[in-house]
């Protein structure tokens, strides 16, 4: 048991004797001697001193009438003492006498998840869960007060049938209960004064719904999980993952986050902030998978860029395994106009094979052409063209195309007209040299 739960449940006790001081009216003690042990174990604080009274008291008075208010008063001496076993064991007991009593059945259901899961655990657990959502209330608890209570109640019940749903592989059944309990929660957080109150679980309750989720193997569903997983990494005060539990959380929130939607630190922080204000996702809650960003990056991309997206297309079938087989479709075929950058040309001057590169800063594709380009272009000249594949070899990579005529190429710089021939002098001119 942690130690918030370990802590002395007072309303619990209050609970205990407000059956308890009701019952003196209509029960009766055997003599002054059970009398007084029984004041002592309602009157004794230390829990210690308290379980001796009661056991002498049991020792003395085995057949009282006061059997169940004896076993309460014990439940709430163990709970004090950090005795879950022998809580189990005194819940038990209580419920053999009276079926609706809503403390033992709490802790029955709450204990469930405490201990190594058995087909009779989980129907016990099962049974005080059910228990406990249509839960008798105890005299002398005031309606508004018992409408907290209510809500706690029904949190641990669903709390704990997710559990048992949870050990039996029923995972669409788990997801619904650990939802249930999540919507239990209030604010102010604990009401009830009860230490399992929902506020209490709602960490604990998002890490495992978010973990249900994902078992179910089902990638639509992966950003509700996302949520709940966020939500349990980010909480912080009441309700909160121990340090170290909560670390292993946000470990696991980052992978799945990254796997599912891909690097997004903004994304991510505003998951985060969202998470922590609400225990459930709102209407319309979506994260976009990543194969859907990337579709639609890629969408935007050919759009944007549709001869670089065609060359890519074309250079990603050559390399791929059946890379063969493609070129044997290429070959011969002029595919639409692309764009390159000049790496080299041969002779340097009136060309008639260039060499471009294309995505990557080396040679990529070769242009042979029938008759030479005029004058020369600077390397990093962007040029587009058309041309028919002609040859291709994967190592190193290059792709040649012939090019039937100049017009197929577009960017190559204008060249400028040689300067005029000068003609013979004339005779006048001749004639007014020699003069000079």
């Amino acid at each position: 048991m942690s130690k918030r739960f370990a802590k002395a449940l007072l309303s619990v006790t209050v609970l205990a004797l407000l059956g308890v001081s009701t019952a003196l009216a209509e029960k009766k003690v055997k003599d002054q001697g059970e009398y007084d042990l029984y004041t002592n174990s309602t009157k004794t604080t230390d829990a210690a001193k308290r379980l001796a009274v009661l056991n002498s008291w049991k020792e003395k008075y085995p057949d009282t009438d006061f059997k169940e208010e004896r076993l309460m008063i014990y439940l709430t001496t163990y709970q004090q003492l950090n005795q879950p076993a022998k809580m189990v064991e005194t819940s038990k007991e209580i419920l053999a006498i009276n079926p609706k009593q809503v403390n033992a059945l709490m802790w029955l259901a709450y204990f469930t998840q405490t201990q190594p899961p058995t087909a009779d655990s989980l129907a016990t657990g099962e049974k005080a869960a059910q228990g406990l959502l249509d839960p008798q209330k105890p005299d002398g608890v005031a309606d508004a007060d018992w409408g907290k209570i209510k809500t706690d109640f029904a949190a641990v019940a669903h709390n704990t049938l997710a559990f048992i749903a949870t050990q039996r592989k029923q995972l669409d059944d788990a997801e619904q209960e650990y939802g249930k309990t999540l919507q239990s929660i209030t604010t102010p957080p604990c009401q009830s004064g009860l230490p399992v109150c929902a506020n209490l679980l709602q960490a604990q309750v998002s890490w495992a719904l978010a973990s249900t989720i994902i078992s179910q193997k089902k990638p639509e569903r992966y950003p509700d999980a996302l949520y709940h997983l966020a939500r349990a990494a980010s909480l912080t005060g009441p309700g909160a993952l121990p340090d170290a539990t909560r670390k292993q959380a946000d470990v696991s929130l980052l992978k799945v986050y990254a796997a599912f939607h891909g690097q997004d630190d903004a994304g991510l922080k505003e998951l985060r902030t969202m998470a922590v204000t609400q225990p459930m996702p709102p209407a319309g809650f979506k994260i976009k998978p990543k194969h859907e960003i990337d579709a639609e990056n890629e969408a935007k991309f050919v759009h944007d860029n549709p001869q670089l997206a065609l060359w890519k297309k074309i250079k990603e079938a050559l390399l791929a395994e059946n890379g063969g087989q493609y070129w044997d479709s290429l070959k011969g075929t002029a595919p639409p106009k692309m764009k390159g950058k000049l790496v080299s040309q041969k002779p340097a001057l009136r060309p008639k094979e260039l060499v471009l590169s294309i995505d990557e800063d080396k040679p990529q594709v070769t242009l042979k052409l029938e008759n030479p380009l005029p004058g020369k272009a600077e390397p990093g000249t962007e040029l587009q063209f058309e041309g028919m594949a002609d040859e291709f070899s994967k190592e190193p990579f290059m792709l040649t195309f012939l090019v039937e005529s100049k017009d197929k190429i577009e960017g190559w710089p204008a060249q400028a007209a040689p300067p005029a021939k000068k003609g013979p002098p004339s005779k006048k001119a001749s004639a007014a040299r020699k003069k000079q």
